[in-house]
């Protein structure tokens, strides 16, 4: 109640009685405000172990839900409380209840688009074994982008997997455009176009991908070992320092400072093998690589 002080007599001192739901001046008696209501639970706790007992909330938002979780759903167990199973007839009942539910639910065009994009958005990232935390902030940008009016006229698969690209971006989670390429069905150059859009309409501030992020990936796959991805590190720390990374591919970057460093440890990799692991060509190895023995000063030949 925002009122602070009796309007007839200007006292401050007001009384709130909530067993009758009122607001009186302690000064002149009068009933300032009636029909307050108590935003308090219904119940009293005496110490704090009995309050966590006693509080209670509702399910949290799920924004990879098209109703965010909030709408009460009919399961597809066909089974009560006790877990018997119900008659034939209530399992034909259930069934109807569950096709009008489902069409009142997604009634407008909007939650038809949601309802198709969270479904594509939830098995791309399923394929690229991204975290629930991701899929959220992921479905997130994306309503984001459904409310901005950004989708019309746009290809919904492309612009889920811009989305995804983006917040694993975002997240520093290392996965490339060839990856989600592959994962949605849509082509790299589709994917770039919808994630460049989205990226200057809504204003993303997505930081420049660390090429150290790859490294652990492909030295994984490899099969090197833990000094040359040490050392890989320690290539592409001093890369950035020197800003050699700008206006370049951290894919093509990651494999070249592998490259490199798995010939100085001696388990030397050939570049088509470190380029079919990296997603990137032979030519764009080599291109770095000569780069990074120029800027840095390095003593190797391969």
């Amino acid at each position: 109640m925002s009122t602070k002080k009796c309007p007839e007599c200007g006292g401050t001192k007001l009384i709130r009685d909530y067993e009758k739901g009122e607001i009186i001046c302690g000064s002149c008696g009068l009933i300032v405000a009636d029909n307050i209501q108590d935003a308090g639970p219904e119940w009293r706790a005496f110490d704090a172990e009995q309050k966590e007992k006693r509080a209670r909330g509702g399910a949290p938002i799920k924004y990879m839900r098209p109703n965010k979780g909030l709408v009460t759903e009919i399961d597809q167990y066909n089974r009560d409380i006790r877990g018997i199973k119900i008659s034939t007839k209530k399992q034909a009942q259930f069934y109807r209840m569950r096709k009008w539910h489902k069409r009142v639910s997604i009634a407008t065009s909007m939650e038809r688009n949601l309802a198709i994009a969270l479904a594509e958005l939830d098995r791309v990232a399923s394929y690229l074994g991204l975290p629930d935390d991701i899929k959220e902030a992921a479905a997130l940008l994306y309503r984001r982008a459904v409310k901005e009016e950004l989708i019309r006229g746009r290809i919904i698969e492309s612009i889920v997997a811009a989305v995804i690209y983006a917040i694993c971006r975002i997240h520093g989670i290392p996965r490339t455009l060839d990856e989600i390429s592959k994962a949605s069905g849509i082509e790299k150059k589709e994917i770039g176009r919808s994630y460049r859009f989205i990226k200057a309409e809504l204003k993303l501030n997505v930081p420049l991908t660390d090429p150290s992020y790859y490294v652990q990936k492909f030295a994984t796959a490899l099969k090197l070992s833990g000094e040359v991805q040490k050392k890989s590190v320690l290539l592409i720390k001093k890369a950035v320092k020197k800003g050699l990374i700008s206006g370049r591919g951290p894919t093509g970057v990651a494999a070249a400072a592998l490259y490199i460093a798995s010939a100085m440890v001696g388990e030397r990799r050939t570049q088509k093998e470190v380029a079919d692991v990296a997603g990137v060509t032979e030519v764009t190895i080599r291109n770095r690589y000569r780069e990074l023995k120029k800027e840095l000063g390095l003593k190797i030949n391969l």
